[in-house]
């Protein structure tokens, strides 16, 4: 029982992180600009009526830019700030939360060529507000939504890359 009660305990209690890699048949430049686009970003989460109200409001965003997207999850309408901290194009950039719902986030966006393709990658990093509370949300709920929301992103992505 210790055993099953520690392992609960390291999984809920360290930031949660979702990987998916996705092969897409476009070159890596493609997919890179895609993937930085903030107009398509808005296309890709139209369910949750996600827009960009401040910063970088449209276009490729750069280096030490910013946009502020307001969007409604789980009934609720929010705003979340991310900055991009990383640039190396066309194979690496990471956005980071300035502000938002989350304690905290970073998503690690990777590309490498292979062949006629580019393998992509999503690290998302996250931690929820509220203690063992928010942590517990994680586990329950929180990290297969936005595993979710990852998912689709990358199948419209992969799908208008391949157009």
């Amino acid at each position: 029982m210790k055993f099953h009660l520690a392992f609960i305990f390291n999984y809920i209690w360290f930031m949660p992180l979702i990987e998916l890699e996705t092969k897409i048949n476009a070159d890596i430049q493609t997919v890179f600009d895609l993937s930085r686009n903030i107009d398509f970003h808005k296309e890709s989460q139209e369910h949750a009526n996600e827009k960009a109200v401040a910063g970088k409001t449209s276009g490729l965003i750069e280096l030490n830019e910013w946009v502020t997207w307001e969007a409604v999850h789980f009934g609720v309408k929010q705003q979340l700030t991310s900055k991009i901290t990383v640039f190396e194009s066309p194979n690496y950039f990471v956005d980071e939360m300035v502000s938002g719902t989350f304690k905290s986030f970073k998503h690690e966006h990777i590309f490498a060529s292979d062949g006629e393709q580019t393998i992509m990658i999503d690290k998302f990093y996250f931690q929820s507000p509220f203690g063992i509370l928010g942590k517990l949300a994680n586990t329950l709920f929180l990290k297969r939504y936005m595993t979710n929301l990852l998912t689709i992103r990358n199948l419209l992505l992969k799908q208008k890359a391949e157009k």
